[in-house]
Order: structure tokens, then C-alpha cells, then sequence
């Protein structure tokens, strides 16, 4: 199982030396990928009513395609993962051309997490409709892997249309796409056209879920091989047994992928972020 961290989004700040810091230091620590998190904008607690939240308008977000076209160049071995870019509330075609350029600038380090999401602020805000983003999800996926692939494509889908266009350049490879959520109809999209799963389940249910979706992927003719598991530990759940007794169950029940998530820790600064995922690295590795 390859390790990784959580760019700390929320807590990082504004100051770009930071950022770039933070991913030099993982990198340097041997850790194999940095995973972000997607937001494009917060909204106030008020848009939700008693609902609670985990983002708002206090939340920082760096724009993930930006942040890590602007790392790609500071960092040389080290995966750059979304976890999640929220497709649906984003026009295809453009993500398609991002993912890409990002792929083509880190020489191939691009891994596509997506997901669908949960504020419905934000998609009413980019006039993208909330009600049926998981089922777009599964077609626009179709048109960036076309794109990819073609200099030219010709696509015609429920809500999509490509005629004689392309994306210029491409990337030299398909970029693998993995899909975040837990929702029964998502784990069967992940299993059927996925390149891997950022499961949202705990420790209790992990050798469950990984074997149900590497059933449905042998179901529909796919190899159970190959297909990335991608997974978080939360650093400020518990204390180091529970680290590693975490790790370990991931690990036995087939996760590929684990990142360090250091936010909501009670760290304050750059350096006490980057401390504790190497505690961490030193107890799970």
C-alpha cells in the first residue's frame, strides 16, 4: 500500500511559498502521491438551515487544476491526485482540457478523482443542474476519455455535443479516473468504467467493500488487478495504535493508496502539518 497526504486546503493559507513548501517536503519524505480536495466556492451556513456542513464561505479552497499545474512544476516524482474534482458542476470539455494540461506539465502524474458532490449552492452558482449529476457523470466521462484519445471527435450524448473538435494538446496517455463516493449506483459506475475507487466507508467495512467492487468489476469483465483503492487516514481520529491498526486493516483488505489528512488536527503552521504525517509515515510504513 502507497502512502501520500491531503494538501491541507483548509489551513494551509494564501502564501504560495507554503504551498509549494508543503508539497516539496511530502515529496522529499518519499511519500507517493499529494491528494487534493475541490471547492469553488463556499456558501453561507444560512443556504442550509439546520443542515450541518463541513465547507462554508470561511473555508479556503485552492482551485485544484491551478494549484497543481503550479506544483507539477516544483515537484518531480510525486502522483498529483484529485479527491474529488466535483465533475458534474463543471463543463466537460474544460475539465478534459485542464486534466490533461496538468498531465502533459507533471509529465504524467495525473490521477482524475471525481466525484458528484454535496452543496447544491455551488452548483446552482456555476447553472449546472444538482438533480441529475450522477447521471451525467457516467457520459461525460465517455466524452474526456473521446478527447483524450482523438484529435478529432464526433460526440453525440443526452447532454453533451462534440462535432468535428478537439482538445490540442492531448495528453500522451489515458489519465486514470477514479471515482469518490459510497452511494450503491456510484460503486457500480466506479466498477464499470473506473480505473479505481476512493471508498468513503470505515475500517469496520473495508474488506467487504473492497471485495463487493472488485466482484462487480470481475462481473463486468474487467480484471480485479489494476484497480486503484484509494483511501484516507484522518489524523485527528484516534492516536498512533489506532494509526496503525488503521493502515493495517486497509492494507489486509486490499487498499492500494492511503493519504495522511492532517486538517481539523488542532496543527497550527506549516511545520506541525508536515510533523505529524511524518509521525504517521514512520508508524504505518
Amino acid at each position: 500500500m502507497e502512502l501520500g497526504a491531503v494538501f491541507p486546503q483548509t489551513e494551509i493559507g494564501d502564501d504560495p511559498v507554503a504551498v509549494r513548501d508543503f508539497a516539496q517536503a511530502v515529496e522529499a519524505m518519499g511519500l507517493t502521491h499529494l491528494l487534493i480536495y475541490d471547492h469553488v466556492l463556499g456558501a453561507s451556513p444560512a443556504r442550509f438551515g439546520d443542515q450541518q456542513v463541513p465547507y462554508t464561505t470561511e473555508s479556503m479552497f485552492h482551485e485544484p487544476f491551478v494549484t497543481l499545474g503550479y506544483l507539477a512544476a516544483y515537484t518531480s516524482t510525486i502522483e498529483l491526485v484529485t479527491g474529488v474534482i466535483i465533475l458534474p458542476q463543471r463543463q466537460t470539455v474544460l475539465v478534459a482540457k485542464q486534466a490533461a494540461q496538468v498531465d502533459l506539465l507533471s509529465g504524467g502524474r495525473l490521477r482524475l478523482g471525481i466525484g458528484t458532490g454535496w452543496n447544491h449552492v455551488e452548483y446552482e452558482a456555476l447553472s449546472e443542474d444538482f438533480h441529475n449529476r450522477g447521471k451525467r457523470q457516467e457520459e461525460q466521462v465517455a466524452l474526456m476519455r473521446a478527447l483524450w484519445a482523438n484529435d478529432s471527435v464526433d460526440f453525440e450524448g443526452k447532454w453533451h455535443t462534440v462535432r468535428q473538435a478537439g482538445i490540442n494538446p492531448r495528453p500522451g496517455r489515458q489519465i486514470p479516473i477514479e471515482f469518490g463516493g459510497g452511494a450503491p449506483a456510484l460503486i457500480d459506475r466506479a466498477a464499470r468504467i473506473g480505473d479505481g475507487w476512493m471508498p468513503q466507508v470505515g475500517t469496520d467495512e473495508a474488506a467487504a467493500a473492497v471485495s463487493d467492487i472488485l466482484d462487480r468489476r470481475e462481473a463486468a469483465g474487467h480484471p480485479r488487478t489494476g484497480f486503484t483503492i484509494q483511501v484516507q487516514a484522518r489524523l485527528r481520529e484516534g492516536d498512533a495504535d489506532s494509526w496503525g491498526a488503521t493502515a493495517a486493516t486497509w492494507r489486509e483488505a486490499g487498499a492500494t493508496h492511503m493519504s495522511a489528512t492532517t486538517m481539523n488536527a488542532g496543527l497550527e503552521g506549516l511545520d506541525a502539518h508536515l510533523r505529524a504525517i511524518e509521525e504517521w509515515q514512520k508508524i504505518v510504513g
